[in-house]
């Protein structure tokens, strides 16, 4: 009995291992870390920066797999927003909030320490957005890599927390040109305000980017929407109004079960690889607009320098009613592979997360989810969990970073993802109870044909139609976005262009596909 009891651990511990796609790797457990962000040096791949709040800094040599902490102090203080970036020359930068030691100064400024030697000591660090007694919060940075230029954004708050009419909130943007030696006077670049609630009414959550051409891309959130600005001289000159890029329902200041804070706040990137989508801007967010007990992940894109967008894109492809939540994305500039890394619960009915990733190999055409955790957690409502997760990819080295709670710790994580080890979350085929696609008539036809379809949902719908050996023939409804309701269609065959045979309508809501065979005859 023993040796068969042996014999079972062995195998299960075999198995389990085997399963287990992509190893996952402890940071840290020690100070309840949260919020983390992750950098991979692409000058030196194996060199990994990751960070935590307040002020915890780890580093590794090994391309992830080992971690060690460094120490970190500033004289402007710490405090929160922990953002990990690497610059053309290697050098890693540790962007933070203040809370300098006078009273009534807590976070008037964005710091952003340095290190030269992978992360195991910083400098001091340099400042920008100081404006008297002003709050300066939720910032991020990009890195143009023809130049070496950094490029950061925030959001000031005239007087933080407050709900009064004469106090607002914008986003401003500041540069360095000598390796973040010294700023820029703070720009204010957003057009319209929001409020300092820090909530739905509030600009927040603006992500920087920079184009093939040293174009400068900003997304945020502000009033259930997510807005968009450029710049195409390097942040001297801004467009005279805000480019509106989609709804964000339910806003970017959502409830999650479990969760003590959760936001939408979108993720911008841009294609600079040279590959088939070298320029389209990307912008990833979540929100509620399916209801408040379904939280999903969406990405628009624009391929015409931000002035159009798509329709939003769903990036999680589960059939069920559940939370997708905290969403990061990045680019790989060697593949132009779109990368995804987000809380989910799609295989748990109660508190319990998963944490899943997404690639798109296509310009987010499609999406393959795959989970990347080993073990689910239940989080706890009483503890922060930070605002986001984060992920870093260069060259096909996948290295996303999250935070989990254990056995009442809080502990930050990474994975070893190998790109060709993912493989696809096959979800269960799912009965077309949330739509409906009626017989085309008359069918056959000669001319024209109508049909109809419904939705019992909001979803994002195509409607092809393709011919018996699978080529498309026309395509009537492209990724839009369409809400609960009846809607008529018709195949008109002299438009189309279509010669006499037998074909296909296909419609695909969320992933999910009906066909209708319909007879063209002259």
């Amino acid at each position: 009995m023993k040796q068969q009891l042996c014999l079972f651990s062995f195998l299960f511990f075999a198995l389990s291992n085997l399963f287990a796609q992509h190893t996952n790797i402890l940071i840290s457990n020690s100070d309840s870390p949260n919020e983390p962000s992750i950098c991979i040096n692409p000058k030196n791949p194996q060199q990994v920066v990751a960070g935590a709040n307040l002020n915890h800094v780890y580093y590794s040599t090994d391309g992830g797999a080992s971690w060690q902490e460094s120490a970190v102090s500033c004289s402007w203080g710490i405090w929160g927003d922990p953002v990990i970036s690497v610059d053309t020359t290697g050098s890693f930068l540790f962007l933070h909030l203040s809370n300098p030691p006078a009273p009534g100064n807590w976070i008037d400024r964005i710091i952003a320490q340095k290190s030269n030697n992978g992360g195991i000591t910083w400098s001091n660090g340099s400042y920008m957005g100081l404006n008297g007694a002003k709050a300066q919060d939720k910032h991020w940075i990009a890195t143009d890599w023809k130049t070496n230029a950094l490029y950061v954004t925030w959001t000031q708050f005239d007087n933080y927390g407050t709900s009064s009419p004469s106090d607002s909130s914008v986003i401003l943007f500041s540069k360095s040109t000598n390796g973040g030696a010294s700023w820029s006077a703070a720009k204010r670049i957003s057009k319209l305000a929001g409020d300092c609630v820090d909530s739905d009414y509030t600009a927040e959550g603006a992500v920087p980017a920079v184009g093939p051409n040293g174009e400068v891309y900003v997304a945020w959130s502000n009033r259930n929407k997510i807005w968009f600005d450029r710049s195409l001289d390097g942040g001297d000159t801004w467009l005279s109004e805000d480019i509106f890029v989609s709804d964000q329902p339910g806003g970017w200041d959502y409830e999650v079960p479990g969760i003590y804070r959760a936001n939408g706040l979108p993720v911008v990137t841009c294609d600079t690889s040279g590959g088939p989508n070298h320029g389209t801007i990307y912008i990833n967010w979540s929100d509620q607009r399916n209801g408040p007990t379904d939280t999903d992940i969406w990405l628009a894109k624009s391929t015409d320098g931000g002035t159009t967008w798509s329709a939003p894109l769903r990036v999680n492809n589960d059939s069920g009613n559940r939370h997708q939540f905290f969403t990061w994305m990045t680019i790989d500039q060697t593949t132009g592979w779109l990368w995804f890394v987000f809380y989910d619960r799609r295989n748990h009915t109660g508190n319990l997360t998963d944490v899943y990733m997404a690639v798109s190999k296509d310009g987010g055409g499609t999406f393959q989810n795959f989970k990347v955790s080993e073990q689910p957690f239940l989080p706890n409502s009483t503890l922060f969990f930070g605002d986001y997760t984060n992920l870093s990819v260069v060259n096909n080295l996948v290295r996303p970073i999250w935070a989990r709670l254990h056995e009442g710790d809080l502990s930050v994580w990474t994975a070893l993802v190998n790109p060709d080890a993912v493989v696809p979350v096959q979800e269960p085929l799912e009965s077309e109870s949330f739509f409906n696609l009626d017989n085309p008539y008359p069918n056959p036809f000669n001319d024209v044909t109508g049909f109809s379809f419904k939705l019992h949902r909001s979803a994002t719908v195509s409607l092809s139609l393709m011919d018996l050996q699978a080529n498309l023939c026309a395509r009537l409804i492209d990724r839009e976005w369409r809400g609960i309701g009846k809607y008529l269609e018709k195949i008109d065959a002299k438009r189309l262009g279509i010669t006499p045979g037998t074909y296909f309508i296909l419609l695909e809501v969320d992933g999910k596909v009906s066909r209708r065979k319909v007879v063209f005859v002259e």
